[in-house]
């Protein structure tokens, strides 16, 4: 098996559809319910047992095929977790399938879910709950094969007191009565999907359309404001999503705005993407996560990388399309290296941060004994990218876009991994129509771009759009500079974060006096735009402008976002270490588990226990 992150045997058994009929219960703070997996047999008879992965689980009965069964969870295997072992003891024919029935509850040491009371809510008055099972935490909401090398279509039997999102199309009239003011809420998903896209919310929420097949759902208090965000964007990202790769296989795309403590800027659950309220910063800047999130319905979603050493097939090729997406709706190419410039330097960041010959800055990255959340960087998105792009300019764009859907057709529902990719790519330009690029193919180092550490070759960008960001930074290493609110009139958003990019990589930082005349001039210290508050403080904590220091531990209380708030901790770690604890141990409770465990990791304060 190709997926050191599964101790499951699906070599020899393989999930064709899974039912999960669970009970929210937001009083005990868990999931529970009877899960049933239809697997189907990879072998003739010879293998007699199942098993799958699990993760501090309470799980009190388990059959095969409505017959009871012996079955073991044995020892725990670090991050993999406890494997579940079902005895089959007849085998199966090939091609049979097998029902294993599950009773199964969640415990208080489940990775996969936040759980948050009303008054961690906007309006009070309910509490909220939602999962997050990238990378391996499907296995802590029920026994499962959970490796994105196996992909099973989902009923969704929810039952819960509040509304209930999950990543299913709901079920038109399946919605029914539970006990007392409980309901039942329905979903299919009929497109086969790995065991990481399985997600729920249940909560306060309230939707309002957004698009011809998109709805936006939210908390009732940030409704309209959501709905204002994204509205007059939604259908031109579907428009030219579908016209570089193919149409959309979904059915519909509606987005979540979760509370702030979600991790990630968003998550690709398919038909209900997951995203960070920081989207929503009333200047409509932030939306390029949602151009990210839907170029996943094909890239990750539809065509999945098989193991979490070959993640970069799933984002380098999400970032590629994401800025082709927007590329397409400005009308400019220009776009596409804009972003990509950005993009290079938090590349550049987070290799410096790990060690240029440090492992985890190769495009696929050995994953054998370790967690796939310590590998969580921007190198498989960014150093991803930079292959598709290269790959992109070395044929040719009216060449690489007949490529585009050949690829995503022909691995549609699959998994794959950089092999195949390659094989697939050599197999397709090596066509007659395409002998002239033969030497040009030829060149390709594969493995160079595979297993070199550090930077990728970097190419030549198109400035056009930062050159006159560059030319204000440069203003900036003046002492003398007196800045004004004109200097960034009729800017974007990213512009300005272009701006402060540089201005945050000055060999002399600001004085304490330039920073702060920074944030107030442009408006940075009274954002709303927690990117922009958020890249402006990393100047001032540069600067050593301790005035900024609260600033830093109010934001960190506000946000959840990893990207945000890594960073974010580990520069406040360097000025006022105190602080940063004090400020860690007064929101801990507010971070999803994921970003709890990692910041400690990154403050020094974690516990050795898996």
């Amino acid at each position: 098996m190709r997926d050191p992150n599964t101790l499951s045997n699906y070599d020899a058994w393989r999930t064709r559809h899974t039912t999960t009929n669970l009970k929210v219960d937001f009083t005990s703070k868990s999931l529970r319910g009877k899960v049933i997996l239809e697997l189907e047999s990879q072998t003739d008879e010879s293998s007699k047992e199942i098993i799958l992965d699990s993760s501090y689980l309470d799980v009190s009965a388990i059959k095969l095929s409505g017959e009871s069964t012996k079955w073991e969870i044995k020892d725990r295997q670090g991050a993999n977790g406890s494997p579940v072992h079902i005895a089959v003891p007849n085998g199966a024919p090939k091609g049979d399938v097998v029902k294993v029935e599950i009773d199964v509850a969640t415990t208080d040491k489940c990775t996969a879910l936040q759980w948050l009371t009303p008054a961690q809510t906007s309006n009070k008055k309910a509490p909220f709950m939602f999962s997050q099972c990238q990378a391996i935490h499907a296995r802590s909401l029920f026994p499962c094969q959970d490796t994105p090398d196996v992909k099973s279509t989902y009923t969704f039997n929810i039952t819960s007191p509040h509304v209930v999102v999950a990543s299913g199309v709901p079920v038109k009239g399946g919605e029914t009565e539970g006990e007392g003011d409980e309901k039942v809420y329905k979903f299919e998903q009929k497109v086969p999907i790995p065991s990481y896209l399985y997600a729920l919310a249940s909560g306060d929420i309230e939707s309002a359309p957004i698009g011809r097949i998109s709805s936006v759902a939210t908390g009732p208090n940030e409704l309209k404001a959501s709905q204002w965000e994204l509205e007059g964007d939604m259908d031109k990202f579907l428009d030219a999503a579908e016209k570089i790769v193919f149409p959309y296989k979904w059915g519909e795309y509606n987005v979540l705005v979760l509370p702030p403590s979600f991790p990630y800027g968003g998550m690709e659950n398919p038909i209900f993407t997951f995203a960070t309220p920081t989207i929503i910063s009333g200047d409509k800047q932030n939306i390029d996560v949602i151009a990210h999130e839907l170029a996943h319905s094909w890239s990750g979603n539809l065509v999945t990388s098989c193991s979490w050493e070959h993640f970069w097939l799933n984002e380098g090729w999400t970032m590629y399309l994401e800025r082709r997406i927007q590329a397409s709706i400005h009308g400019s190419e220009a776009h596409i290296d804009f972003s990509a410039i950005r993009g290079w330097k938090a590349l550049e960041e987070s290799i410096e941060e790990f060690g240029k010959d440090h492992e985890f800055t190769k495009l696929c990255i050995s994953h054998k004994g370790i967690d796939p959340d310590d590998a969580f960087s921007t190198v498989p998105y960014e150093k991803g990218f930079h292959f598709i792009y290269y790959l992109d300019k070395l044929v040719g764009r009216e060449n690489f876009d007949k490529f585009i859907p050949h690829y995503f057709s022909k691995w549609a529902n699959k998994s794959l991994d950089s092999f195949e990719f390659k094989d697939t790519f050599l197999g397709f330009f090596s066509a007659p129509e395409y002998a002239s690029l033969k030497n040009k193919i030829a060149e390709i180092d594969w493995e160079g771009r595979f297993y070199n550490t550090g930077l990728p070759p970097k190419p030549e960008f198109d400035t056009s759009l930062v050159d006159e960001c560059y030319k204000l930074a440069e203003k900036w290493k003046q002492k003398d500079f007196q800045p004004s609110p004109s200097d960034i009139e009729g800017w974007t958003g990213n512009q300005i974060l272009v701006l402060l990019n540089e201005v945050q990589d000055f060999e002399e930082p600001l004085s304490v006096e330039q920073s702060q005349s920074l944030g107030e001039t442009y408006g940075l210290t009274d954002s709303k735009n927690a990117e922009l508050k958020s890249a402006y403080y990393h100047i001032a904590m540069k600067a050593q402008d301790t005035s900024s220091y609260q600033g830093v531990a109010d934001l960190l209380g506000e946000v959840g976002r990893m990207k945000f708030v890594r960073p974010l901790y580990r520069s406040l770690n360097k000025v006022a270490r105190d602080l940063a604890l004090e400020t860690f141990e007064k929101h801990k409770d507010f971070y999803h588990p994921i970003c709890r465990q990692l910041v400690e990791k990154d403050l020094g304060v974690a516990s050795n226990s898996a």
